[in-house]
């Protein structure tokens, strides 16, 4: 397997990870929870910002998630 293609897939665990964590309210600070939470913020925002500028969110749901997604699978694909 290509190494760009695991870390595409890799990212995307991430992202889905980001989004299982918003459905909970946010861990107490100082907590395992609040630095996992943390650090998939840190790490999937610099790439979701920009869709976000471009495609607001619709009412409560981020759209820019699924657009990623919908890119890097897409992408994962052509690279295998």
């Amino acid at each position: 397997m290509h190494i760009l293609h695991l870390l595409i897939i890799v990212y995307i665990v991430v992202l889905f990870g980001r989004v299982l964590t918003s459905w909970f309210p946010p861990p107490r600070p100082g907590t395992p929870g609040a630095a996992v939470t943390q650090f998939l913020r840190d790490v999937t925002e610099p790439v979701l910002a920009p869709v976000r500028r471009v495609i607001p969110p619709a009412g409560p749901f981020d759209l820019s998630v699924t657009v990623v997604i919908f890119v890097l699978f897409i992408l994962a694909g052509r690279i295998k």
